[in-house]
């Protein structure tokens, strides 16, 4: 590291894309440096679910022994509940050929979770400043980023050098804003989720569970310590009642549904109402000259499908190799490093893109989604491949080909 800069990479965010950017860095010997404004451990909006695959990182990382100390929730599988009241199970140890890395997912609160990962960098090799607040990018003569601005706790600025920063920031990247790599798209409906924590919900199992209606749709899983994740996820429009009051708001949503609230008879609620959205933000690129994207500051289309941690967990493990190739190569190689990463997310997670987008569509449409629940009720098979591509492990061709969607979509129509 030159003697005049602060750390060769700053990771802005110590969350699962930071952490894991981090820690490959680090085991790549360079001098990484994670800034959040938070104090870990911390708590953070999120469904909390992990994908089978997601282990597989979290075992590279050294922490996943450390997590399952925790006793976080095993998941089967998903169920998915359509708004004419059929539902339709998948679980991930199926029939159908593939194996992941375990044969479960898990839930764990981002309380103990990010805290273990973040350790993890720390351990590999990376420093954390927690307490840091980065306000703004810096950029050299030529227009290259060079580092950040940070407002410390006592309110003092200081700009920090490096010679690369990686947003990993969430959903209202401050790296992504600045940088003018972020928007939202016009093209993907646009939600806002209320999340909550409740004790004592009867008949909560090993799926994690996924109920859609005609105004939305709720979440339910375990995430251990008897603490279930409730989550309810409503269009934009409904953004003024949630502003007026977002815990009268998810109450009477969840009350006015009998199939939900005869399951919170005699349940209480452990946490606060919070909100987060809206949702469909995309980046492309999601890079510039000396700075690069990673998680839900590049990305983040809908939460229906779970992929947010995974996502973040293998995007900062898949970003480190370029950056280490634009650091150490020549200057006219880091535009070619940062393209290749580009190249290499569209493969990664194209996919998944294409499928979150239909699976969002289908959901604002329920005449679909009534007929994906039949036909997933009626073919079990159908309903493994699907839960199997959400958890990371069975190729998203296999579902997206027209004869899948097909008779996922179009064909239960025609029959009795």
């Amino acid at each position: 590291m030159a003697r005049d800069l602060d750390a060769e990479v700053i990771v802005v965010g110590g969350g699962p894309a930071g952490a894991s950017a981090a820690y490959s860095l680090a085991r790549a010997d360079v001098d990484v440096l994670v800034l959040d404004r938070a104090k870990f451990p911390r708590d953070k909006i999120c469904a909390e679910y992990l994908s089978p695959q997601a282990s597989r990182i979290l075992s590279d990382m050294n922490v996943l022994d450390e997590i399952e100390r925790t006793s976080p929730a095993h998941l089967a599988g998903m169920r998915v509940r359509a708004p004419n009241g059929e539902h339709a199970d998948g679980e991930f140890a199926s029939t159908h050929g593939f194996r992941p890395f375990r044969d479960y997912g898990l839930a764990a609160r981002r309380t103990i979770l990010d805290a273990i990962v973040l350790n993890g960098a720390r351990a590999a090799g990376a420093r954390v400043e927690e307490l840091a607040r980065v306000t703004d990018v810096t950029k050299d003569q030529t227009g290259r980023v060079s580092g950040v601005t940070v407002i410390e706790p006592g309110g003092t600025a200081r700009g920090l050098t490096s010679r690369f920063v990686v947003g990993a920031d969430g959903l209202r990247s401050i790296v992504g804003k600045r940088l003018g790599l972020t928007h939202t798209s016009r093209f993907f409906p646009k939600r806002l989720a209320l999340v909550a924590h409740y004790r004592n919900v009867r008949d909560v199992g090993a799926l994690g569970e996924m109920h859609v209606d005609h105004k939305g749709y709720f979440g339910i899983v375990d995430v251990g310590g008897g603490l279930m994740n409730v989550a309810v996820v409503v269009p934009m429009s409904r953004a003024r009642e949630i502003g007026e009051g977002r815990t009268e708001f998810f109450e009477k949503w969840i009350a006015s549904r009998p199939h939900l609230a005869e399951r919170f008879v005699g349940a209480e609620r452990a946490t606060d109402v919070r909100a987060t959205g809206p949702f469909a933000t995309v980046s492309r690129p999601a890079w510039a000259l000396g700075a690069a994207l990673v998680g839900d500051a590049a990305d983040f289309f809908d939460p229906f499908t779970g992929e947010g941690m995974y996502a973040a967990l293998r995007g900062g493990e898949m970003l480190a190799p370029f950056i280490v190739e634009a650091l150490r190569g020549a200057p006219r190689d880091e535009k070619r490093a940062l393209a290749a990463y580009e190249t290499a997310r569209r493969s990664e997670f194209g996919g998944k893109w294409k499928l979150e987008r239909i699976v969002g569509m289908a959901i604002a449409y329920p005449y679909f989604l009534n007929n994906a629940a039949k036909a997933l009720a009626r073919r079990k098979e159908m309903a493994d491949l699907l839960v199997g591509v959400a958890g990371d492990f069975i190729p998203t061709s296999l579902v997206l080909n027209p004869r899948f969607l097909f008779n996922l979509f179009i064909s239960p129509a025609f029959r009795t």
